[in-house]
């Protein structure tokens, strides 16, 4: 049986985990693909730290130049969780003869097109399932079994992190600062937390999905994003008497042949099932125009969910290198960028207000919503300190250029104070 050579950049935790899948199912892989794969080489930045790896025999050394020039190692699995330090060491791989499986959502969100490029150039596979909601096997399931289909959104959890603590919020009462501390001790969420917390990894994950549901290839500043630091625990026992659950929720979809992509706390209907993922699970769902709405939920990370599509990916490029067809893009579907107005974008909205409890001021309200062309299916007062109410609306669908309308004109007056404002999915 012919042998292809693996080479690892990254041996940590989701590294860690492709090495224990490739040893564990060696069997299956081999009687699958008709090659027997075997790690030839590893990169780590501190050879000393993974001196106990089960991998005896392997060279483990810090230098990439010893992977661009090992003729033994075939395809190249980046598992670093860098950006510009990865991006030099791909580009530098793929320029030799190297394929590539990556994990690394950032990059591929970022820099995916210019990789592509060079790896088409070079005949030479690139792979990234793992990129988006872990072991979920989304990407793949979007470009086979979607193939014949007119994808119109793609929506979800694609943030375990955000997710655990919303959860934590929901279930035991606590407020977001004790449920962040709760994820970062249980290893959910890191020592700086900002790019999940702020729904920026949540928006790459859409960028990928995006490309992959309607060939657009969009930047960070095509995306609407608004993290969870900001939810209060006030909008989550809100949202539970409503019938709500708060979640983060990435969404892309079509309108007219063009794209809005958003990431930001969302009220979901207890009755959909994206309100009862939990945890640090994901969950993505795909409403297409001939199949209608399809979720796929799994863990969204972790050592072994990710590796799984890693090993995934490594699989799809050994069957490539067996019948000579390397250097196909995992997703050939391209079409031109194209963002769709806010004047285009509707949804039905939550709004929280803090308001002077005086005369008047729900007259004012409905005045700025009639003004706006807006309308409200329910408003009603929630508290009051005696000096201050709190009032929360839901809107009728509405168009985003609306809400902007009416954000703007609560905040030139001087009783009303607008707290949060959160997309609503029935």
């Amino acid at each position: 049986m012919r042998e292809i050579g693996i080479g690892l950049l990254g041996l940590g935790t989701v590294g860690s985990g492709v090495v224990r899948l490739l040893q564990d199912n060696q069997a299956k892989i081999s009687s699958i693909t008709g090659r027997r794969l075997t790690i030839k080489r590893v990169i780590v930045r501190h050879p000393e730290k993974h001196r106990d790896t089960k991998l005896d025999g392997v060279p483990m050394t810090a230098n990439i130049e010893d992977m661009i020039q090992d003729p033994a190692v075939q395809i190249v699995v980046e598992v670093m969780g860098t950006i510009q330090l990865a991006e030099d060491y791909i580009k530098r791989l793929l320029q030799a003869g190297k394929h590539v499986v990556t994990a690394n959502k950032d990059l591929i969100a970022q820099k995916g097109g210019e990789l592509v490029d060079i790896a088409a150039k070079k005949q030479r596979d690139l792979m990234y399932e793992a990129s988006v909601a872990g072991g979920i096997p989304i990407l793949r399931t979007i470009v086979n079994s979607f193939a014949a289909d007119q994808i119109l959104e793609v929506s979800g959890i694609v943030n375990g992190t955000t997710n655990y603590i919303l959860t934590q919020m929901n279930q035991k009462k606590v407020s977001y600062a004790a449920a962040l501390k709760s994820a970062q001790d249980l290893g959910f969420a890191e020592s700086d937390p900002t790019n999940d917390v702020m729904g920026i990894d949540a928006a790459y994950k859409m960028i990928i999905l995006t490309q992959f549901a309607f060939g657009m290839s969009l930047k960070l500043e095509n995306v609407t994003v608004e993290g969870i630091d900001k939810v209060r625990l006030e909008d989550i026992q809100q949202a539970q008497s409503l019938g709500y659950t708060i979640k983060l929720i990435g969404d892309a979809k079509e309108i007219d042949g063009k794209a809005s992509v958003s990431v930001g706390p969302t009220l979901i209907a207890n009755s959909n099932p994206l309100a009862a993922v939990q945890n640090e699970n994901n969950a993505v769902v795909v409403k297409s125009a001939a199949v209608g709405n399809t979720m796929f939920y799994g863990p969204g990370a972790g050592e072994l969910p990710t590796a799984n599509s890693v090993v995934s990916d490594i699989i799809a490029v050994t069957k490539d290198i067996g019948i000579g067809i390397t250097g196909n893009t995992f997703n050939s579907y391209r079409h031109q960028v194209a963002i769709a107005p806010n004047s285009a974008v509707k949804s039905a909205y939550y709004l929280a207000l803090k308001v002077r409890d005086i005369p008047g001021q729900m007259l004012a309200l409905t005045r700025i919503m009639a003004e706006s062309k807006a309308s409200f299916r329910q408003i009603f007062q929630t508290s009051s300190d005696g000096d201050f109410a709190r009032v929360v609306m839901i809107t009728h669908e509405i168009s985003l250029a609306q809400l902007e309308k009416v954000q703007e004109k609560v905040a030139v007056l001087e009783n009303i104070e607008l707290i949060s404002s959160y997309r609503v999915l029935d």
